[in-house]
C-alpha cells in the first residue's frame, strides 16, 4: 500500500508536471479536508457523551442549569476519573522517540505525531469536556487535525521538512474549524508554531485553512462559536480607553497563566493516582457549578450572553472569578484540552467589566460594554499567547468590521508588550523557547571572543627542546604549539610538520630549540574582538584553533578559541544556517 502511494505520487508529479511547491498545495487540500472531518467527528463525539450522561445535548451551561445540583457535583468528577484512566493508557502507548504534542513535532521534531497516543489523549479529553470540565475543546481538535496531516505525510513517504509542513497544515485546519477563522488559523500556526511567515510554508497552510473552512460551512447546523454584534464607531478620545484596556489585559494575562501553572504544580505534588487527581479537579468544578453553572464547558454561551445582553458588575465578577478557578482546577489536575477558549472567556469578561467602569465615569462618551468585551478578547489573547497579529486577525475575522481594527490593534499590541515586560510567559511553551532563542541570538551578536576562550594547554617556551615539543605533540593532537617568552608574551608557533620533517630525515636536532622553528607571523585574536571578526580570521586559517592574546600592544597569551565553538555560536546567532 505504501509503495503504491509513493509510486502514485511520483507518477502524478511527472504526468501533470507539478513542482514540489505545487504538490504541497495539493496535499494541503487533502489535509484541510481531513482536518475538518476530524473536528466534526470530535464535536459529534462530545454530543454523544453529553447524551449518554445527561440525556440532552447542546450548551453545557444550559445542561448544567437543567440538572439537579447533586449531578452537577459528581458528573465532572466522574468524567475526570474516566479521563484519567485513558491518559494512563495513552502514557503506556507513548513512543519515547516522539512527542504527542503537534507543536514540538512541527518546530523541533521530524513531523511524526504518534497515532495511538494522540487518539487515547483525545478520548480522555472527550470525557473531560463532555462531562462539563472547564476547558476548551480546540486542543484535541487541533491535535487530531495535525495527526491527520502527519499520517498522510507518512503514507506518501514525505521527508521530515515537508512532513512538518503537512502537520502545520493540519493544525491550521483544526483552528479554522474550531473558530471559523481561516486567516487567524493560518497565522496561529505561522506566528506561534513556525515562528516566521515564509511563503513556501505560508501558502500551503493558508490553502489548508481555507479548505477546512469551506468544508465546515457545508455541514448543516454549523455556525461560528461567537455571534459578534456590530462594533460601534469609536471617537478619538475613547481610543485611549482601549489603550488602557490593553494595559489591564497585558497585566492580568501573565497572572492567569501563573495561576494555572501553580495549580498544575500543586496537583502534581498530591500523592494520588492520575485518575483521582483529574477527578479531584472535576469535583472542584462540580462544587462551584452548584452556585455558578456558567463554569461548565468552554464558555461559548456565556461569552455570547455577555456580548448581547446587559450584565451587572457583580455578576461579571462572580462568573470571572469562578471560571478562572474552575479552569485552573481542570487544567492543573492534568486534563487534556485547550486553554485558548477559556482565555477568550476571561478577556471578554474582563473587557466587559472595564466597559461598565468607564461608562460610569464617562457615560456619554463611551461605547457599550460589549465593545470593550470584544476588544478585551483579543487583547487578553495577545498577552497570553505572545502572538498579537494572530489575536488581531481572529477578532477581526469574527466581527468582519473595520471599525474594530484601530482600537483592537492598539489594545493587542499594548497588551503584548506589557505582558512581555512583566514576565516572559506564554500559553505555549514553544513560544517561550523561541523567545529564549531570540534573546540568545541578540546576546551573541554583541558577544566577544572572551566568552569562548579556553585554556591553551600546548604552550612551550622559546628554549624548549625538540624532545619536549615532541612529547607535547604526542599528548595533544594539534598542528601547532604556542611559544611564549619569559614574560608570557606570545612570540609565534612551532608547526608539527617542521619538526616531523627533521625527525624523518634523521637530522641532528639535539641542539635545536623552539626558537629555531618559530613562525612569528601568525594570526591571533583578542578578548574584545567581536565573534564575526574572529570568524573572518578563521576563514583565512586552516587550523582548528587560534591563540588569544591580551592585546596587540601587550601580547600576553590568555588562551585559545576553537573553531567548533565559534561556529556553534555563529549558528545560534544565525539559525538559517
Amino acid at each position: 500500500m505504501l509503495s503504491f502511494l509513493l509510486r502514485l505520487r511520483t507518477r502524478a508529479q511527472s504526468l501533470f508536471r507539478l513542482s514540489e511547491a505545487h504538490t504541497m498545495l495539493v496535499w494541503a487540500v487533502v489535509v484541510g479536508v481531513l482536518g475538518a472531518f476530524a473536528t466534526v467527528a470530535f464535536r459529534h463525539a462530545i454530543e454523544v457523551i453529553q447524551w449518554i450522561f445527561t440525556g440532552q445535548t447542546g450548551s453545557f451551561v444550559a445542561m448544567a442549569h437543567a440538572l439537579p445540583w447533586t449531578i452537577r457535583i459528581w458528573l465532572p468528577a466522574a468524567g475526570g476519573l474516566i479521563a484519567g484512566g485513558f491518559l494512563i493508557i495513552a502514557r503506556r502507548s507513548a513512543d519515547k522517540q516522539s512527542s504527542s504534542d503537534y507543536m514540538e513535532a512541527i518546530s523541533i521534531g521530524d513531523g511524526v505525531v504518534p497515532v495511538w497516543q494522540s487518539v487515547w489523549r483525545s478520548v480522555s479529553s472527550l470525557f473531560t469536556i463532555g462531562c462539563g470540565g472547564s476547558i476548551g475543546r480546540e486542543g484535541p481538535m487541533v491535535q487530531l487535525a495535525a495527526l491527520a496531516g502527519s499520517v498522510v505525510g507518512r503514507w506518501v513517504h514525505f521527508e521530515p521538512t515537508r512532513l512538518r509542513l503537512l502537520v502545520a497544515c493540519g493544525a491550521a485546519a483544526g483552528i479554522t474549524s474550531a473558530y471559523s477563522a481561516p486567516i487567524a488559523g493560518a497565522f496561529f500556526v505561522t506566528e506561534i508554531v513556525l515562528g516566521s511567515i515564509a511563503m513556501e510554508n505560508f501558502g500551503p497552510v493558508v490553502v489548508s485553512s481555507v479548505v477546512a473552512n469551506i468544508i465546515m460551512r457545508e455541514f448543516s447546523g454549523y455556525k461560528p462559536p461567537y455571534e459578534m454584534p456590530v462594533f460601534p464607531a469609536v471617537a478619538g478620545p475613547e481610543v485611549l480607553l482601549f489603550v488602557a484596556l490593553g494595559f489591564l489585559c497585558g497585566f492580568v494575562a501573565p497572572q492567569f497563566l501563573h495561576l494555572i501553572e501553580a495549580s498544575r504544580a500543586r496537583f502534581q505534588r498530591l500523592p494520588l493516582p492520575l485518575p483521582v487527581r483529574l477527578a479531584l479537579g472535576g469535583l472542584v468544578v462540580g462544587i462551584i457549578s452548584v452556585w455558578t453553572p456558567e463554569v461548565w464547558g468552554n464558555g461559548y454561551s456565556v461569552v455570547n450572553a455577555i456580548l448581547h445582553s446587559p450584565w451587572t458588575w457583580t455578576a461579571l465578577v462572580v462568573v470571572l472569578v469562578c471560571k478562572i478557578v474552575a479552569t485552573a482546577a481542570t487544567v492543573g489536575s492534568g486534563a487534556v484540552g485547550g486553554v485558548f477558549t477559556p482565555t477568550l472567556f476571561v478577556g471578554a469578561t474582563l473587557g466587559s467589566l472595564f466597559g461598565l467602569l468607564v461608562h460610569v465615569w464617562w457615560p456619554h462618551g463611551t461605547s457599550g460594554a460589549f465593545a470593550y468585551a470584544m476588544v478585551g478578547m483579543g487583547a487578553f489573547l495577545a498577552g497570553a499567547t505572545q502572538a498579537p497579529l494572530m489575536a488581531i486577525l481572529m477578532i477581526f475575522e469574527m466581527t468582519l468590521s473595520y471599525q474594530v481594527v484601530l482600537p483592537l490593534m492598539l489594545s493587542c499590541v499594548v497588551a503584548y508588550f506589557v505582558a512581555r515586560a512583566i514576565n516572559k510567559t506564554s500559553m505555549y511553551e514553544i513560544t517561550l523557547r523561541r523567545h529564549a532563542d531570540e534573546q540568545e541570538r541578540v546576546r551573541l551578536r554583541s558577544a566577544q571572543v572572551s566568552e569562548l576562550v579556553r585554556p591553551a594547554d600546548t604552550v612551550v617556551r622559546l628554549d624548549a627542546s625538540v624532545q619536549d615539543m615532541t612529547r607535547v605533540f604526542l599528548e595533544y593532537p594539534v598542528k601547532y604549539l604556542y611559544v611564549t617568552d619569559d614574560e608570557d608574551y606570545f612570540r609565534g608557533v612551532v608547526a608539527l610538520k617542521d619538526i616531523a620533517s627533521d625527525l624523518l630525515e634523521r637530522r641532528d636536532t639535539s641542539a635545536r630549540t623552539a626558537a629555531d622553528y618559530l613562525q612569528p607571523e601568525f594570526a591571533v585574536l583578542t578578548p574584545d574582538m567581536p565573534i564575526g571578526v574572529a570568524l573572518q580570521r578563521f576563514l583565512a586559517f586552516q587550523g582548528e584553533r587560534l591563540p588569544v592574546v591580551a592585546s596587540t600592544g601587550h601580547p600576553t597569551l590568555v588562551g585559545a578559541v576553537y573553531k567548533t565553538s565559534l561556529l556553534d555560536a555563529y549558528r545560534r546567532m544565525n539559525p538559517a544556517m
